[in-house]
């Protein structure tokens, strides 16, 4: 049972003292079968005139701080430890519903998976149909874990990553189109594309524990991570990250699903005060074993 502690440091720099609007925070893990979080800390400077911890509609941990005084930076140091136990990669038989494509979904679920099947961005000229139709077999039925695994191995193999420096995420149609973009907009892109398949697919915010690790390639962990949950009957929720080609849990350690990146952002607030006075973000994440921990501390 891995044992992994989270440092997650943000910190916004200003040129002169200004004033705080309130900042939803959504760093603390989310608990699961397969996710236990054994400690949870968050440390803010300045401390905040009052700071509560709500559920949001998706059941993610948020809390929200409020300020009463003014500073020129602002830092938010969120540190958890969890009991991280991947899932095995799941495995439907052929009596089970979901496993050809295409499926139906039961008619006590499907009410609770509407919002995740219809898709939220505009797609005019079909082409993310088309993409999506792409790993269909020209003979149905097609496996479902195909369409899945193919489309996961597809887009880390043909499309780019890059970092963008914008905010927010960009639309599925540039992803396609550039065929490039970060990890939230590759878990976006697989989301809406699923979704053209009347697949139901959620957005998945986290860390990834390996970032650039040599021996698997890793991209896309510098600071938060991204990828997509898929529902199948008899199987649930499983994940798929399309930026790194991962199936399955490893690796991933999650904080917020949502039906849209929007509602996912891990830190978001306003300050008040004149549009240049501010300067920078910076932000430091490092994910490591308990143990490896232990030895930093005492070397």
């Amino acid at each position: 049972m891995p044992l992994l502690t989270i440092h997650h440091k943000t910190v916004y720099r200003y040129k002169r003292p200004v004033a705080f609007g309130e900042h939803r925070i959504m760093l603390r893990p989310r608990d699961s079968h397969d996710l236990r979080v054994l400690g949870s800390e968050l440390v803010i400077d300045p401390q905040p005139m009052l700071l509560r911890w709500i559920h949001d509609v998706f059941g993610n941990s948020v809390a929200i701080a409020n300020f009463d005084e003014r500073a020129d930076a602002l830092s938010f140091v969120s540190t958890a430890t969890v009991e991280h136990n991947p899932a095995d990669n799941f495995a439907l038989t052929p009596d089970e519903p979901a496993y050809f494509y295409p499926f139906l979904y039961g008619d006590e679920e499907l009410p609770d998976l509407q919002q995740f099947i219809t898709p939220q961005y505009g797609d005019p000229n079909g082409e993310l149909s088309a993409w999506a139709r792409r790993f269909l077999d020209v003979v149905s039925p097609t496996p479902t874990f195909n369409i899945l695994s193919d489309m996961t191995h597809g887009i880390r193999e043909s499309f780019k990553y890059r970092k963008r420096f914008e905010h927010g995420t960009q639309h599925p149609l540039d992803t396609l189109r550039t065929k490039s973009g970060t990890c939230r907009d590759y878990a976006l892109f697989m989301i809406e594309a699923l979704r053209r398949l009347g697949i139901a697919a959620r957005f998945v915010s986290g860390y990834l524990a390996s970032a650039s690790d040599s021996a698997h390639g890793y991209v896309g962990g510098g600071s938060t991570h991204a990828w997509v949950q898929v529902y199948l009957p008899s199987a649930g929720w499983i994940e798929f990250d399309p930026t790194n080609g991962i199936v399955g849990t490893r690796d991933l350690i999650r904080v917020a699903v949502a039906r849209d990146p929007r509602q996912a952002v891990p830190l978001h607030g306003v300050y008040l005060g004149p549009a240049d006075a501010f300067l920078r973000m910076d932000v430091d994440i490092n994910v490591v074993s308990v143990g490896e921990d232990a030895e930093r501390e005492t070397a």
